[in-house]
């Protein structure tokens, strides 16, 4: 239940434009949660990672959104722990696939919609991943997430913005 209030409270922080009242909660899966926003119309998977933050570090997260107005599938999207270094890469790794992530200096995406489905049919056959990258000072930042529950939560969503 713990895990299910705050999965709530990231996805309402996370994204500032939607209003609280206008987004509805989907389901709980396991670790991940899914939700939808009404304008914009708006559903996500969501996830924290395994560790909790730290001092001085953001909440951070993972999730998998459907835009269908702006034509947009099952896009990754992960907010990092810490800010990243300037010219850092950001590595997505899922089991034996990595995948190098377009990146601001707190946010991480796929390149593009066929890096976005690779990321998700690899997330639907492991157990866990991890967002890698260095922050400004230099240290690592590796963010782990569970993957129980995110072909559920995923196919909630979609299923949800289908409508």
């Amino acid at each position: 239940m713990r895990r299910a209030i705050f999965l709530l409270a990231i996805a309402v922080c996370t994204v500032p434009a939607a209003a609280p009242a206008e987004r509805r909660a989907i389901g709980i899966f396991s670790t991940w949660g899914t939700f939808a926003d009404a304008n914009p119309r708006r559903c996500f998977a969501i996830v924290e990672p395994l560790r909790r933050a730290r001092a001085g570090e953001r909440s951070a997260s993972a999730s998998i959104s459907y835009w269908p107005r702006r034509g947009i599938v099952g896009q990754f999207h992960a907010r990092l722990s810490r800010e990243k270094r300037p010219g850092s890469a950001v590595l997505l790794r899922i089991g034996d696939q990595t995948f190098q992530l377009l990146a601001g200096p707190g946010d991480a995406w796929a390149a593009d919609p066929r890096t976005d489905a690779a990321i998700v049919s690899a997330m639907r056959s492991e157990l866990e991943m991890t967002v890698e990258t260095r922050a400004t000072n230099g240290a690592p930042v590796r963010d782990r997430y569970p993957l129980q529950g995110a072909a559920s939560a995923i196919d909630a969503a979609a299923v949800e913005c289908a409508r």
